[in-house]
């Protein structure tokens, strides 16, 4: 099932989308009738063209973002980074994230912007001390996610809350896929319609139990936060702009474009 968030008239709404188009720029949704995340699925017999609607992103965290930073170790070695020995976590405020087509604003402050695409899962349960064998008790499910990060700012302050925290810094959508087998999905990005990345989740160093567990381990998650599983080689800048398309195989395409703030 691909549940959606959209607007019509500025008002969020929910529902299930049944498309072609990896974008959700054709097909249909069915309207749900309040967020499934909280209720269980009840549709209201309306169907909207997806043409007709403006796809948000598909949550908005309750409290976090929390990503797992060098989780290929060839994106690892292409920064110079050694693998790390266990998962490395750090956070993006809720501010970051944007839909899919919203703007990726480039900070005045900044020379040196990049895309990062990547698998994202989205909580379903409070979870605290999970053990690997019930992960997917807590799993809502997965959708796309772009870490963007100032690579420059990343470098100058030692730790990454700037980096990785601006507003629009991360962009997730175009839905949520609530039933799929993560084990060796394709990742890719294509910036202005060239090829980027290309990686699979089979080359993860930490898998989803194990990041979920070692997550869980000092933070409680609750529904609706989302966890970014990593970035695999090919990073790199893109400028205003520049489009930017991360694809994950059997979810769809993410598209967003790189802008100036007014």
């Amino acid at each position: 099932m691909r549940i959606a968030r959209f607007s019509v008239d500025d008002e969020p709404r929910y529902g299930v989308v049944e498309t072609d188009d990896p974008e959700g720029l054709t097909g249909t949704v069915s309207v749900l009738d309040s967020d499934p995340l909280y209720r269980p699925v009840q549709f209201t017999g309306e169907k909207l063209q997806l043409a007709d609607v403006r796809l948000l992103a598909p949550v908005i965290p309750r409290s976090k973002v929390v990503c797992v930073g060098r989780n290929y170790a060839a994106h690892a070695e292409e920064l110079g980074n050694d693998v790390p020995a266990e998962p490395l976590i750090f956070l993006k405020p809720n501010t970051s994230v944007i839909g899919p087509r919203d703007g990726i604003v480039y900070p005045e402050q900044t020379n040196n912007l990049h895309f990062e695409g990547e698998l994202a899962i989205v909580i379903g349960r409070i979870c605290r001390d999970l053990p690997k064998e019930r992960v997917n008790e807590v799993i809502f499910g997965y959708t796309i996610a772009n870490d963007v990060t100032a690579r420059d700012l990343q470098k100058l302050d030692g730790q990454w809350a700037r980096a990785k925290g601006y507003d629009t810094f991360c962009p997730l959508g175009p839905w949520i896929t609530t039933e799929l087998d993560v084990s060796d999905l394709r990742v890719s990005t294509q910036v202005n319609g060239e090829p980027k990345q290309d990686g699979r989740t089979s080359q993860f160093i930490f898998g989803i139990p194990e990041v979920l567990a070692y997550i869980t381990s000092f933070t409680t998650l609750l529904p609706g936060d989302v966890v970014l599983t990593g970035t695999p080689a090919g990073v790199g800048p893109m400028l205003p702009g520049d489009e930017v398309a991360i694809s994950v195989e059997g979810i769809g395409t993410l598209t967003n474009k790189v802008i100036v703030r007014d």
